[in-house]
């Protein structure tokens, strides 16, 4: 009976005196995306929290440059909303294009690096892929119109976890 009693003590000293005990956990999250790593990873106010391996559009991974060239953007945004998807499973929409990709756009036009008659683009998101399509992502096989998509089952893990604005950064 003593050893019971010894056992219960050390256990409750040991849960009232670790660095768990009380902690208050952020709600806020970081979405970092990697298009060199072909990764996605999830940080909250204490860290890192997972990682997650995506593809994107082209194989280049250039910055995108307007509607239509397949390249996935560069820069900070927001995630704005979060919806079930018929075909690639959840989509997570991010706030492109923003005012910064505004400027890029009408300076590139400016200096001929597009054509005048280009358009910005839209519609950028996280999505998953088709039913039973993963391998995709396991083979690194950019496909997307510059989205970035990441296997059904962490779609969902992310979609579960992350609100609608969350920041995301998207770097080469």
């Amino acid at each position: 009976m003593k050893r019971f009693v010894g056992i219960g003590c050390c256990a409750l000293l040991f849960l009232t005196n670790t660095s768990f005990h009380g902690k208050k956990f952020s709600n806020s999250y970081y979405i970092v995306i990697t298009k060199s790593k072909y990764t996605l990873e999830v940080i909250d106010g204490e860290g890192w929290l997972a990682t997650y391996p995506v593809v994107f559009g082209r194989n280049d991974l250039s910055d995108k440059m307007m509607d239509g060239d397949r390249e996935t953007p560069e820069g900070l945004y927001t995630l704005v909303n979060k919806h079930v998807h018929s075909k690639w499973d959840r989509m997570l929409i991010i706030n492109y294009p923003t005012k910064a990709d505004s400027i890029k756009f009408f300076e590139r036009k400016q200096y001929g690096q597009i054509p005048a008659s280009a358009k910005i683009g839209s519609g950028i998101g996280i999505h998953g892929v088709w039913p039973h399509e993963d391998y995709v992502i396991d083979q690194y096989q950019n496909w997307t119109d510059g989205c970035i998509s990441m296997k059904n089952k962490d779609i969902e893990e992310l979609y579960n976890t992350v609100p609608v604005g969350t920041k995301v950064f998207i770097r080469k």
